[in-house]
């Protein structure tokens, strides 16, 4: 591609796409904010305060301690850990240590962490006692999948009264337990390009792969959301109180609390979970002016009653990410708030920068913005990945940049297959329009097709989210014996809101959508399956829905 690209257009006069983006290693990272903020709180968590200074420290003993135990270049360390200081503590000690990280989500049954231990060579398990996810952490090392458990105790913190106990058992040990070497400087000397994070994405069909990040590619995109920093996204600083209740296992909260956060200076109010009551106490009492969230926070917080009474006026800074946002629910809380919704695009494998929508703007459904400082896309045909199409044109979105993963671990078939060159593939059907805009119109694999016509399910979300009692839905194609496949929306419905029947809704749609994408289906939940991010999920509905057909 040539420069100026056409979004160089859309660009605030104050930021030059072609900034220097800085890459350094994760540990360097942390240096490097300590020596700036080493007094001022890092981390709160149960009213309680960790400094910079003090969080290093805990990082240095820490990852001493696990090089005692023998973590080091080229060494495999998984975290099963939820929103606990033990995490950020354990991430930058394994590290520091030399170590890769490989994320356990908390969701994952038993059977398939152990096999991702096992494909990321990880041999060393972290978590905490809180149960249910401590019963899960015994079980792996009694199996074998773990040589050695290291248990953070949760009690450390501030009893939170459902701590388990941790047996004296061989292979078991309390961070206590182990060899309390002098940190000193016997920590290894890391490179941007070494990996730093094994983060396993996918899973829709098959057996999830893990996305190789290296030290590069995160601290590129630390770099690339500061340099996008404007009058309506200011860039975070050290004044900056940020809500942490995604969770960091997941990489949009690593990059975008956590070590966004850690750059800035600014300080993590750290939530086990996500509660509406909670988010809005942090708030109105304790002054947040920060919150990445995901669309069904943002649709909670809406759904809450009286929040247009809620005094909001300490955030400077909203975003959705994780997931589309119907364009209903994003003016909603606009409108209920004041605030400007911003969010765009990004994904595991781009760590996750991607796209930038300006909260300034008002956007049609679909878009995702424009690509951030660095980051380059454009739009390729399904069937030739390196014929580039016309502004308009529907085909596959290619992106490349620092922050581009290096490829999937032990996937060197499906690593190829994913880069035309130095392009990734991200699955994503969608054009650019002819000011530089980009829209996505579905993931290819969710694109249902029906009678020989393309139907994206995005499309007919955000047309049912219009509906007024409609508060979530998902739309997936389910087998159809005369179009081969159909559309069937999910929703949940809005506190006390009237049931519409499926006529009904097939009414509402009909200036909204073709006769192609019109749903030949409608189910209404009392809830509906979220991902470990909170995004909705089609992949247990579809499940459900194939097993009911075949058992009819």
């Amino acid at each position: 591609m040539t420069r100026p690209h056409p979004w160089e257009g859309q660009y605030p006069p104050e930021i030059d796409w072609g900034s220097p983006v800085a890459q350094t290693s994760l540990p360097d990272l942390l240096a490097r904010a300590v020596a700036d903020y080493r007094d001022r709180p890092f981390i709160e968590f149960r009213g309680r305060e960790i400094t910079y200074g003090a969080f290093a420290r805990l990082v240095d003993a820490a990852a001493a301690r696990l090089r005692a135990a023998g973590v080091g270049p080229g060494v495999s360390v998984a975290l099963y850990l939820p929103n606990t200081p033990w995490h950020p503590i354990s991430f930058f000690g394994v590290l520091r240590a030399g170590g890769r990280i490989v994320h356990l989500s908390p969701l994952d049954p038993p059977r398939v962490l152990a096999k991702k231990m096992a494909d990321a060579d990880a041999s060393i398990l972290i978590a905490t006692n809180l149960p249910p996810l401590f019963d899960a952490a015994l079980h792996l090392r009694r199996s074998g999948a773990a040589s050695l458990l290291i248990v953070g105790d949760d009690d450390v913190w501030g009893a939170s009264g459902i701590a388990a106990a941790i047996p004296d058992e061989a292979g078991i040990a309390r961070w206590s337990d182990l060899s309390d070497a002098p940190a000193g400087n016997d920590f290894p000397k890391l490179s941007p390009d070494d990996v730093a994070l094994l983060q396993y994405t996918g899973g829709t069909t098959g057996f999830p792969k893990a996305a190789m990040l290296t030290h590069g590619n995160l601290t590129a995109a630390v770099s690339i959301y500061n340099l996008w920093n404007h009058a309506t996204f200011k860039r975070l600083n050290e004044e900056d109180r940020v809500i942490g209740v995604l969770p960091l296992f997941h990489i949009y909260a690593l990059t975008v609390v956590l070590l966004r956060a850690l750059d800035a200076g600014a300080m993590i109010m750290l939530r086990p979970r996500f509660d509406p009551a909670q988010t809005l106490d942090d708030i109105e009492k304790l002054r947040a002016t920060a919150f990445p969230g995901v669309p069904t926070m943002w649709i909670a917080l809406v759904n809450t009653p009286g929040i247009e009474t809620r005094d909001l006026s300490s955030l400077r800074f909203v975003a959705s990410g994780g997931a589309p946002m119907p364009l209903e629910m994003r003016q909603r809380f606009n409108a209920l708030t004041g605030l400007r919704l911003g969010g765009g695009w990004g994904m595991t494998e781009t760590s996750p920068a991607g796209t930038a929508l300006d909260a300034s703007r008002e956007y049609p459904p679909g878009a995702i913005g424009v690509p951030l400082p660095g980051i380059e896309m454009d739009v390729v045909a399904l069937d030739d990945p390196t014929r580039v199409l016309k502004v308009g044109e529907v085909g596959e979105l290619r992106v490349r940049g620092p922050n581009v993963f290096k490829g999937y671990w032990k996937r060197p078939e499906e690593t190829a297959a994913a880069f035309v060159g130095d392009w990734f593939l991200t699955g994503d059907m969608g054009y650019m329009d002819e000011h530089g805009d980009f829209f996505i119109v579905d993931r290819k694999k969710d694109m249902i097709i029906s009678g020989g016509f393309n139907v994206y399910p995005r499309v007919i979300e955000e047309a049912v989210y219009e509906h007024p009692s409609v508060a979530e839905c998902v739309a997936l194609g389910i087998p159809d014996p005369y179009r081969g496949q159909a559309a069937k929306v999910y929703a949940v419905l809005r506190p006390g809101a009237p049931a519409p029947t499926f006529d009904e809704l097939r009414d509402f749609l009909a200036d909204k959508l073709g006769k192609h994408e019109m749903p030949a289906a409608f189910e209404i939940r009392a809830e509906l399956p979220k991902t470990n991010v909170g995004k909705l999920s089609r992949k247990e509905l579809l499940d459900e829905e194939l097993a009911r057909q075949a058992s009819a």
